[in-house]
């Protein structure tokens, strides 16, 4: 959905380049919100920019 593996998103979680995800539903899994997800997107973008200038 945001263009990032899952492991790079919880390693992003941990290292707290975002803040940690207040909601999980019933079974324990997080929930973004939509400005999350748009943080997100725009740490994607900005990395993919990157790499493919270098």
């Amino acid at each position: 959905m945001v263009g990032t593996s899952r492991n790079t998103l919880f390693r992003w979680i941990k290292e707290g380049i975002f803040s940690d995800v207040e909601y999980r539903d019933w079974r324990g899994w997080r929930l973004f919100t939509s400005d999350q997800v748009e943080t997100i997107r725009a740490k994607t973008s900005r990395i993919t920019a990157i790499s493919r200038r270098g």
